[in-house]
C-alpha cells in the first residue's frame, strides 16, 4: 500500500469509521497497518507516528486489552512531549487518553494528575470553552464520581455539558455522553427526578444518531435500567439490562470486560472515545 498522506488520511478517516460503528477489530488490523506505514516512512518520533500510536492503543483499550494499549499510550505521550513540547493541544489529548486508561483500570491516582495536566494545557491554549477543555473536565468529573466525591464531581459535569451542548448542539453523540454522565451522578446521588430525564435523552440520542446496536446505546440502557432499579420497578429495568446485555454480546463479545462485568446491570460511565475535537472520554482513533 503506498505511504503518502493521502493514503494514511484515508486510513485515519477509516479507522475512525470502523471505531465509531463499534467494529473495533476491523479497525484494529487498519491501525496497525497503519502503524507500520507511518514509521517506516517517517520515523519512530514523527508526530504522524504518535497520532496512530494513539489511535491503535484506543482501539485496544475498546476491546479491554489493557496490557497492549498502556505502552502504545505512554510512547505516544513520549513522542509528542519531545517533537512539539508539554504545551500542545496533541500533549494534552494523550495526557487525557492515558488518564482515560486509568481509570478504566481502577487506577485513579495515576488518573488525577494527568487529567489536571491536560485541562492546565487545554485551558490555556485552546480556551475554557473549547470542545476539547470540556472532555476534561467531563473525565475529571468521572474520576472524582469513581471516587465517592460526588460533590466536587457534579461541577465539572454540569461544566462540561454545557460546553458541549453550546459547541456541539443538543443532537451530537457526545452531547449524549455529557448527559448520561450527569445523570449517572445524579444516580449515585439519589437524585432520580434530575437523572431520568437525562438518561431517556441520552438513550433517544443514541438511538438516533449511532443507532440500536452500539456499544453506547448500550451503555445507555443499562444506566436507565439502573436508575429503575434503584427507585424499585424491576418490571422497567430487568429487559432494559436484557437489552444491554445482548447488545454487548453481539458487538463487544462475551469476553469483552463490559460484558462480563457490567451487562448484568451495574451503572457505567460511557465508553465512547472522541476526536480532537469532540468531547467524550478519550480521543478518538484516526484523529
Amino acid at each position: 500500500m503506498p505511504a503518502d498522506e493521502n493514503d494514511l488520511e484515508t486510513l485515519n478517516q477509516e479507522i475512525t469509521k470502523l471505531y465509531e460503528a463499534g467494529k473495533y477489530q476491523d479497525a484494529i488490523v487498519l491501525a496497525e497497518r497503519a502503524v507500520e506505514i507511518v514509521t517506516r516512512e517517517r520515523g519512530p518520533e514523527d508526530r504522524d507516528t504518535a497520532t496512530l500510536l494513539d489511535s491503535l492503543a484506543l482501539l485496544y483499550q475498546a476491546i479491554g486489552d489493557y496490557a497492549k494499549a498502556e505502552p502504545l499510550f505512554r510512547q505516544a505521550l513520549r513522542i509528542r512531549q519531545k517533537v512539539l513540547g508539554k504545551v500542545h493541544p496533541d500533549t494534552a489529548a494523550s495526557l487525557n487518553d492515558l488518564g482515560a486508561l486509568y481509570v478504566a483500570m481502577g487506577d485513579y491516582a495515576k488518573a488525577e494528575p494527568l487529567f489536571r495536566q491536560a485541562l492546565r494545557i487545554r485551558q490555556k491554549v485552546l480556551g475554557k470553552e473549547h470542545p476539547d477543555t470540556a472532555v476534561t473536565l467531563n473525565n475529571l468529573g468521572s474520576l472524582y464520581q469513581a471516587k465517592g466525591d460526588f460533590a466536587t464531581a457534579e461541577p465539572f459535569l454540569v461544566e462540561a455539558l454545557r460546553v458541549i451542548q453550546k459547541v456541539l448542539g443538543k443532537e451530537n453523540p457526545y452531547t449524549a455522553t455529557a448527559l448520561n454522565n450527569l445523570a449517572t451522578l445524579y444516580v449515585y446521588m439519589a437524585k432520580y427526578v434530575k437523572a431520568e430525564p437525562l438518561l431517556l435523552e441520552a438513550l433517544r440520542i443514541r438511538k438516533k444518531v449511532l443507532g440500536d446496536e452500539h456499544p453506547d446505546t448500550a451503555a445507555s440502557l443499562s444506566n436507565l435500567a439502573g436508575l429503575y432499579k434503584a427507585i424499585g420497578d424491576y418490571a422497567k429495568a430487568e429487559p432494559l439490562f436484557l437489552q444491554a446485555l445482548q447488545i454487548r454480546k453481539k458487538v463487544l463479545g462475551e469476553e469483552h470486560p463490559d460484558t462480563a462485568s457490567r451487562g448484568r446491570g451495574q451503572l457505567r460511565q460511557s465508553r465512547a472515545p472522541v476526536s480532537a475535537s469532540t468531547p467524550n472520554q478519550r480521543e478518538s482513533p484516526g484523529s
